[in-house]
């Protein structure tokens, strides 16, 4: 049986494409993880003059050293938790498929990690921003209305956004007000979208889409002035662009706070789910129109809540 670590790394990387759904990226992302470790490891075997990286040498010894090696090298500790998640990922696999007895990764811990809270724009400075993009979108403007269909559909469903650009015709479904959305893993979700949302889609549909429209469009909900879908990128700039300009943003969040110019597109979607937060909606509802496998990664979006009570209670207060 085969058992050198280059050559598993090959099969695992294979079934995380075709099997588990995952994305080019990410499967990239994690080969260049787990080649670090099969290198350095070939390094040491070499040093010691062993053979090259087997399945054996999957040991927690092994796989500690490595981390300790990058984190010599002065990898941010991000990095170094993001290995540890692959080497462990790694591990698991193999041990599945007995290639290993014991499962070393069971026992590996990455570095606690200092999560920055995520940057939202107040409702305040939301509902400005949204009346802006409004003003230019016109009959006889298609990009503005193109471009307050992306932003009311960011804000109103917490897309992605590159589910947002994914989004076609048939992603809609009209009568019941649900988006159709396919985010990681290609998992679907459905989503509700609000009235304003709906009557910007509307726009888009009637006065906007059919100007752009051509042989290229196929059923993209979302096209460029030469027909073609709009791009992560050109969304990301133009929301990019638009949150620059907004100067009320909520004091004490995130990298962002005090200057939309900081944040990214990302804050449209912090925004949906600490709004929904603030008005009452559970936890448990905000992480299924995320699209989050963990309730934990939904549960930043409740200091946020918090951080934005504290400083309501600092500024109102007389005695804070």
């Amino acid at each position: 049986m085969q058992t050198q670590l280059i050559s598993l790394l090959g099969e695992y990387l294979r079934e995380l494409s075709s099997l588990k759904g995952y994305s080019s990226n990410t499967v990239k992302s994690y080969s260049a993880d787990l080649r670090g470790f099969i290198d350095f490891q070939a390094a040491e075997n070499g040093a010691a003059g062993r053979d090259e990286p087997e399945a054996r040498d999957l040991t927690i010894e092994n796989l500690r050293n490595y981390l300790w090696f990058v984190t010599k090298e002065s990898a941010a500790k991000s990095t170094v938790a993001r290995k540890a998640t692959a080497l462990r990922m790694f591990t698991a696999w193999c041990y599945e498929h007995k290639f290993i007895l014991v499962d070393p990764g069971l026992r590996l811990k990455s570095p606690k990690l200092d999560r920055p809270l995520p940057a939202v724009v107040s409702a305040e400075a939301m509902k400005q921003l949204l009346s802006w993009v409004a003003e230019t979108a016109t009959v006889d403007n298609p990009t503005g209305i193109r471009d307050l269909l992306v932003f009311e559909l960011l804000y109103s469903t917490g897309a992605r956004v590159s589910e947002l650009a994914s989004l076609n015709l048939d992603s809609i479904d009209y009568e019941r007000g649900l988006l159709s959305i396919i985010g990681k893993g290609d998992k679907q979700r459905m989503v509700p979208f609000g009235e304003p949302a709906s009557r910007a889609l509307d726009l888009w549909l009637q006065e906007g889409r059919p100007v752009f429209m051509n042989e290229q469009s196929g059923d993209a909900l979302l096209l460029t002035a030469k027909g073609k879908r709009l791009g992560v990128r050109q969304i990301f700039d133009l929301v990019a662009k638009n949150l620059a300009a907004i100067p009320l943003v909520s004091p004490g969040v995130g990298a962002g706070a005090g200057k939309g110019g900081a944040m990214g597109p990302h804050a449209m979607r912090h925004s949906f789910a600490t709004h929904l937060l603030d008005g009452g909606a559970d936890l448990r509802s905000v992480q299924e129109l995320l699209g989050h496998a963990n309730l934990a990664t939904t549960q930043i979006y409740t200091h946020v809540s918090v951080e934005r009570l504290r400083d309501s209670y600092k500024q109102a207060h007389p005695r804070a």
